[in-house]
């Protein structure tokens, strides 16, 4: 049997955001007859180095690229180059896509890919320019959803031909038994007749705008004081929320349960959820609450406006505009009906267009092409896995 086609990511730190995600996802299904994966990154902590470790992924830590020209980080990945030999180097974020479009260029890897992971509504032309310099080293650029697709085209003007669209996907939840879910009620001090407006994400208000979310509590509590907010998540930004909620009289309303290694078993108790960034190149937890079949009210922005469809699978409303998400919230309370057939909605979108499998199917698909492109004979794959 010829070896494997070795594949070496690149990425800034390991910790539970939606693109190290993805990497677990990407290490748990791929075809480990086929490909081998090592990962290199900034640093790593949290469940997700677990989980990669786990399948048998080698992550190696080089240090914060803080400087783009930190030539140190540089040399450290061509270290890794030098000894794994990669077929394919495969940079996202914006230090992995440094580290992969140059080193792996100087180091001589067969075929680079780029990924753009970031909705770069904001990105200066500087930036933009920098990131098409780079992809002149790459053979394929990725967007994760087809606002950032569009983005790579039109704006930084990337040649089509060079990219390629792939949707980021998930795995469906576990089902959780109702014990644990009323366990997990009890335990934040939520009553039956709470209606919980569920939201989970890093605590970074510039980003995620949970303020805002804050802001519609704060609107439509008077009318209805049952309707409550949760939040799943932390990060620098935490103690500014957290000062929002006493200055609208909100602490009894808000509950902040911290990060949360399984999310999964909030999105049970939630009965609309709510995502309203100011920015997102794709929205993971989108998906994930339309698998636990929730109504999902999101900003128009980014890839979310691609993922929630609006009036079928959720509401659409404008980023900074926290009174159209009290009138959503409104909208989906005053229909429970419409509630119920948007998740239902939502959750067969999800499992045709988002899910782990697809994901992971459609980037071995690139990786394949490349190989082929590039000449590399493709190992010999026992019968047993074709």
């Amino acid at each position: 049997m010829n070896k494997k086609i070795k594949v070496l990511h690149c990425i800034e730190s390991i910790h539970s955001g939606g693109v190290e995600k993805t990497r677990e996802i990407f290490a748990r299904l791929y075809d480990k007859n086929k490909y081998e994966l090592k990962i290199v990154c900034t640093r790593a902590t949290g469940p997700i180095v677990d989980s990669l470790k786990e399948e048998g992924v080698e992550l190696i830590e080089i240090g914060i690229l803080d400087k783009v020209w930190r030539f140190s980080r540089y040399k450290a990945v061509l270290k890794v180059i030098s000894g794994y030999k990669p077929h394919i180097i495969h940079g996202a974020v914006f230090e992995g896509v440094l580290l992969a479009s140059i080193a792996g260029y100087i180091g001589r890897v067969p075929a680079i890919v780029l990924e753009e992971t970031s909705d770069p509504q904001n990105r200066t032309k500087k930036a933009t320019y920098l990131l098409k310099l780079l992809s002149g080293l790459s053979d394929k650029v990725i967007g994760v959803s087809p606002a950032v697709y569009s983005y790579l085209k039109d704006v930084a003007n990337i040649k089509e031909s060079k990219l390629r669209l792939i949707n980021n996907g998930i795995y469906p939840p576990v089902q959780i038994s109702k014990d644990s879910v009323q366990s997990l009620k009890d335990t934040l001090g939520i009553q039956d007749d709470d209606i919980i407006i569920g939201s989970v994400g890093r605590l970074r208000n510039f980003h995620k705008l949970f303020t805002d979310l804050i802001d519609a509590l704060s609107i439509l509590h008077k009318s209805n004081p049952r309707i409550k907010v949760l939040i799943v998540g932390d990060g620098p930004d935490r103690e500014e929320i957290e000062q929002h909620i006493l200055n609208k009289g909100l602490s009894d309303h808000v509950i902040i349960a911290g990060f949360q290694p399984d999310p999964h078993p909030f999105f049970e108790i939630m009965d609309i959820f709510a995502i309203v960034s100011h920015m997102e190149a794709f929205g993971l937890v989108a998906v994930e609450a339309m698998f636990h079949k929730l109504p999902v009210i999101a900003t128009n922005v980014g890839g979310l406006k691609d993922v929630v469809l609006h009036n079928e699978t959720g509401l659409l409303v404008e980023a900074h505009h926290p009174e159209q998400i009290a009138n959503a919230i409104n909208t989906l309370l005053s229909n429970r009906q419409l509630m119920v057939e948007m998740g239902e909605r939502g959750f067969a979108r999800a499992n045709n267009q988002f899910s782990a499998g697809r994901y992971v199917e459609e980037l071995e698909n690139l990786y394949s092409d490349l190989i082929a492109k590039k000449g590399i004979e493709l190992p010999a794959v026992s019968k047993a896995f074709k």
